[in-house]
């Protein structure tokens, strides 16, 4: 059998484990998830942050909002994904079953929030609001979410996600603060 052959042999097995794995998932997410208060909860912590940000956002800066928006979105989709994979943390309760990540807080709560931060006293700085915003959902979300029962943490710890909230933080107020971009 040659290394390529191999290779194939070993993906083959990976995906078909993965393929039981996600059945399993999807069909105890039907049976014991859907539907159920938390699963309601989920719902409205997915849709009611964009309603509210639709409401209150500093119209003018709608885009440039949106885009650091995006961007959150897009680095804590991918953090969880690669959290969830290394065993590091996992979800009880999924709004969707179809991707390992908990997209109320990675598709809503979380750009949302970090959009309120960035247009709310723009002139203060940047690392006070990006600690503050940091240790508010490090030490205060997230432990609400853990007690509500919607992950478990067997290998993480608060102090790591604050690190990490704190450069997304930093990393948005450079982006939202860029005086312009190319036209196309």
């Amino acid at each position: 059998m040659t290394v390529d052959e191999k290779v194939s042999e070993g993906a083959r097995k990976v995906y078909q484990l993965l393929e039981k794995s996600s059945d399993l998932h999807i069909e105890a997410w039907a049976d014991y998830v859907v539907f159920t208060w938390r699963w309601w909860l989920l719902l409205g912590l997915t849709l009611i942050p964009w309603i509210i940000w639709l409401v209150y956002r500093k119209k003018e800066s709608t885009h440039r909002l949106l885009f650091v928006g995006f961007f959150t979105i897009f680095i804590s989709l991918w953090l969880d994904s690669m959290g969830t994979q290394l065993g590091w943390w996992y979800y009880k309760y999924e709004l969707i079953p179809f991707t390992p990540s908990f997209k109320p807080w990675d598709f809503s709560l979380l750009p949302v929030t970090t959009m309120f931060f960035l247009q709310f006293k723009p002139s203060i700085n940047p690392f006070i609001k990006g600690l503050v915003y940091a240790a508010i959902i490090a030490f205060i979300a997230e432990p609400l979410f853990l007690w509500l029962g919607y992950y478990v943490y067997p290998n993480w710890e608060y102090i790591y996600s604050f690190f990490i909230y704190f450069i997304i933080y930093l990393i948005s107020h450079f982006i939202v603060t860029r005086n312009k971009f190319e036209r196309i």
